[in-house]
Order: C-alpha cells, then sequence, then structure tokens
C-alpha cells in the first residue's frame, strides 16, 4: 500500500461528506474518493439483514478497484451494523461513525442525551454497548427519523428546507419525560369549522404563551419550542352543556357536555343520563342544560 493510495469514503448518500470535509482539512493533500451508495439509499429504512448484506458487498468490489489505504465508514446506520463484518472481511484499515455517547456522557450536566439518528440506528445492541460502556450513569433518549435523513441530504444538496420540517422530524427526541414542559391555551373570539380550523399555531402565538404562561413563573425554562398542535374546542352559544331529550324522539337523548371541561364532570354526567336512559329519571335538575334555552 502506497502513501499515494486514496482514502474511501462511504455512505449510503452525501450525508457523509460531513465527515469528509473535516478529514480534508487534517490531509489536504491526500487523494480521496467518495462512495454514495444512492441506489441503496436510505439505509435507516431497511432491515439489518440487509445492511450486513449489502455494505461489505459493496466495499468489497470499492477496495478491489480503487486499493485504498484507509476506508471511512461514514455512515452510522452501517457502522453500528456491519462494522465487524467489513473489518472481518477487507485486508485494510476500516474506521467507523457511530453516535458519539462517549463524548456526550463526558460533557453532559443533566446526565440526560439524545441520540437522534436513523431508525436502524438507534435500535442496535451496537447503541446498547455504547450506553452502557461510557453513559451508563445517564439516560441515553433515542429517536429514530426517517425524514430527518431527507432533509439533511436536501440541505447539502443546496436546496432550502423548512425548519417547522426540521422540528416536525426531530419533536420525538423532546416529547418523552425527560425535559421540557407542555403548555396549553384557549380563546373563544374566533369560531372556525374542522376545515377551517388554523393548523398549526403560529410562530407568534407560540412565543406569545411562553411569555405569559411559562417565563413570568417558570423562568428556567428556555424559550425554544419543539412542537406546537391546535385542536377545535366545541362549545354551545351560551358556553353551556346540553343535555335533553331530542326534539323529535324521546327514545334519543342528546348530551353535549363541551370540549374539556365536559371531562372533569363526566361521572355525574354520566350517572346522570345512565339513569334518565334506564328508567326515565334523573337524579338532580337539568333544567339549566335543556334544549329550551335556545329557542
Amino acid at each position: 500500500m502506497t502513501r499515494d493510495a486514496p482514502v474511501l469514503f462511504f455512505d449510503s448518500g452525501v450525508g457523509g461528506l460531513s465527515v469528509t470535509a473535516p478529514a480534508r482539512d487534517v490531509l489536504p493533500t491526500a487523494p480521496f474518493i467518495y462512495a454514495a451508495d444512492t441506489a441503496g439509499f436510505p439505509y435507516g429504512t431497511k432491515t439489518e439483514d440487509e445492511i450486513a448484506a449489502r455494505v461489505p458487498a459493496l466495499l468489497g468490489r470499492l477496495v478491489e478497484r480503487y486499493r485504498p489505504r484507509l476506508v471511512v465508514i461514514a455512515c452510522n446506520t452501517a457502522s453500528t451494523i456491519a462494522l465487524s463484518v467489513v473489518r472481518g472481511a477487507l485486508d485494510v484499515p476500516v474506521v467507523g461513525t457511530v453516535p458519539a455517547i462517549k463524548p456526550a456522557a463526558e460533557l453532559s450536566t443533566t446526565r440526560v442525551i439524545g441520540v437522534l439518528g436513523t431508525e436502524a440506528t438507534v435500535r442496535q445492541p451496537y447503541v446498547d454497548r455504547l450506553s452502557a460502556e461510557f453513559a451508563s450513569d445517564c439516560t441515553v433518549v433515542r429517536h429514530g427519523s426517517a425524514a430527518l435523513v431527507t432533509l439533511a441530504e436536501a440541505k447539502l444538496r443546496g436546496e432550502a428546507v423548512a425548519l417547522g420540517d426540521v422540528r416536525a422530524a426531530i419533536a420525538g427526541l423532546f416529547d418523552g419525560p425527560h425535559g421540557g414542559i407542555k403548555a396549553a391555551t384557549e380563546q373563544f373570539e374566533v369560531a372556525t369549522t374542522a376545515d377551517a380550523a388554523h393548523v398549526p399555531p403560529s410562530d407568534a402565538e407560540g412565543a406569545a404563551v411562553y411569555a405569559d404562561l411559562i417565563a413570568p413563573f417558570l423562568p428556567g425554562i428556555a424559550a425554544r419550542c419543539v412542537k406546537t398542535a391546535s385542536c377545535l374546542y366545541t362549545v354551545t352559544r351560551d358556553f353551556g352543556f346540553v343535555i335533553d331529550a331530542h326534539p323529535d324522539s324521546d327514545r334519543v337523548l342528546i348530551v353535549s357536555p363541551c370540549s374539556g371541561h365536559g371531562f372533569k364532570h363526566s361521572p355525574a354526567i354520566g350517572e346522570a343520563v345512565a339513569a334518565w336512559a334506564d328508567d326515565g329519571t334523573v337524579p338532580f335538575g337539568i333544567e339549566a342544560f335543556r334544549l329550551a334555552r335556545f329557542a
């Protein structure tokens, strides 16, 4: 093997260029070859058996053709599944890239580490071993996102990527019980329908919730919002419940406790409606809830 032999970088797409770039800074004169298995992209949605068979076969042919001095598998998914097989099959040094759990554990002050990767990567026993060996005193939160792979590839190709799409792809990493809070509010100023509902809330609305409901009371919570959602809140014109017989049939009961508030009173409402349906008696007065008030 000569010093003129290239360093071979391998990934399923262009994401591995993020590994090649710093390597170029360290070895500015070394010949590099970058091989992207775009025919197999993305690896993150494939089975372990598919990757374990595909990656060693491809790298075997590439090594035979280019005779590199070093092979770098610039892909977490391929490394966590096929690294040992590739090393056993090739007669050149092979470097893998795996989730950076070790340095994260060394730097973490909260002892909570997030591992964001492909669906295939985060479920690997290799990640289990890294966590056990280097982060045994940490909570390791994993989230696999196939969408994020596509977004990252698009960004590296110079395409525009919507920040909202990135937030949605990584939201699962922050939705668990390991940090952050959920805040909710409501408004009754605007009437709408299911088809015309305003979804999702705007960044300005999210910022207002933080400023009004979180910052004054929990100053230690950061302003970063990782996920927003909206839902319809159903109410009557006077914001009261409806419990009454149908105007056209005493065999049909109309029960509308409204969204949200009704759940707080659901046991009492359920008992009253069950008694009414069973023998026609109601254990408490429901005059305030009858339809007649809208006449």
